[in-house]
């Protein structure tokens, strides 16, 4: 329940041609854009921005019970005289941490990184918080509230959620995930790390050494990805992985037509991924096809592909029929969200049930 009529929200510029439809499903008004994915919103009923069919497009929001709209960089003890407000009015809730960002993260100028740093620095020894709070963002308990900020060039500007709440662990829903150009092959490796950075909010990472089963698995980003976490993964697909990939530890490489291949005897997978290009409703079907090959509790990390798609209604009705088979197929759906390494396409997070 987000409790106030202000709120900070974040739209992905992937989707900016479906903006005024995205404000108008809100009832936004008084909007003001700040950075380049951010806008200061008031909306008469908080809840539809979790609770309509706007919200797939919401990556990140906040409702916004401060603001100080200023330019920091002009101003002389910023960082003292924010951090002595953020207490006077936010230390009596008891925040479990304070996590602080940019407004701007895409930004190469690194004033406003280097304030956020500070600024979190200096909040935390006022706060003095409790030694048992999380050290880092990803140790917080999704559900337990956080004093999150954001600031830049138009000011700072908080509010408290819960990180299931705000959607995601980060200030802006994103970490920052380097993509080193010796070691990448291609995005798909940063796509899939963060999705399972998001799906902490929902229920714990997998182990070390669980099986995964990858399909549209070339060139292999998301199979290298997934081997550097200490998985073993079956990779499936008709054109070859990465010759990086060759002879590696824990792969099992499949050149074969996805819509022909069978499990051998007895495989049971733990997870299944699909990030296949095509028409979803078919990426699908090979998903739930293979339903019978995964153990109970294991996940499902389906890449909605929306290409084509012209409206918001457009978009609905392929992500009804998407769930609608995962359903059928004995997959739940646990959550969605866009990716910073999504571009128009969403990541569907799906539960076999356990027993």
């Amino acid at each position: 329940m987000l409790n106030s009529s202000t709120q900070l929200i974040r739209i992905s510029e992937a989707f900016s041609g479906y903006l005024a439809e995205i404000l108008d499903l809100l009832g936004a008004t008084n909007i003001k854009r700040l950075g380049t994915e951010y806008f200061l919103i008031q909306v008469a009923d908080p809840d539809l921005i979790c609770n309509s069919s706007a919200a797939r497009f919401i990556r990140w929001h906040i409702p916004v019970e401060h603001s100080w709209p200023c330019n920091p960089e002009n101003m002389d003890s910023f960082i003292e005289k924010a951090a002595q407000t953020l207490f006077l009015k936010f230390a009596g809730r008891n925040p479990q941490t304070i996590l602080i960002g940019q407004l701007d993260p895409s930004s190469t100028k690194r004033y406003y990184k280097a304030l956020a740093s500070n600024l979190r620095g200096r909040s935390l020894q006022v706060f003095s918080l409790p030694e048992r709070a999380p050290k880092t963002a990803e140790d917080q308990n999704s559900s337990k509230q956080t004093l999150f900020c954001l600031l830049g060039k138009d000011g700072l500007f908080c509010g408290m959620a819960s990180p299931k709440e705000a959607n995601g662990f980060y200030p802006g829903g994103t970490k920052y995930i380097s993509q080193n150009a010796e070691d990448t092959i291609s995005r798909a490796g940063a796509k899939i790390a963060e999705a399972l950075h998001y799906l902490g909010l929902f229920r714990p990472a997998l182990p070390e050494n669980s099986h995964w089963l990858e399909l549209g698995a070339s060139p292999g980003g998301m199979t290298s990805e997934l081997l550097k976490r200490g998985y073993e993964v079956t990779a499936i697909d008709r054109a070859p992985l990465d010759t990086r990939l060759d002879h590696v530890k824990n792969l099992h490489f499949i050149r074969a037509d996805i819509a022909e291949f069978i499990p051998p005897r007895g495989a049971r997978f733990d997870a299944i991924v699909s990030d296949m290009n095509g028409p979803p409703r078919q990426a699908i079907s090979h998903v739930t096809r293979l339903n019978d090959f995964l153990k109970p509790g294991s996940i499902a990390i389906f890449t909605l592909k929306t290409t084509g798609a012209e409206t918001i209604s457009h978009i609905d009705a392929l992500e009804t029929d998407v769930l609608a088979e995962a359903e059928r197929g004995g997959l739940r759906s646990l959550a969605r969200t866009h990716l910073t390494y999504n571009r128009q396409e969403f990541t569907l997070f799906l539960e076999k049930a356990a027993g």
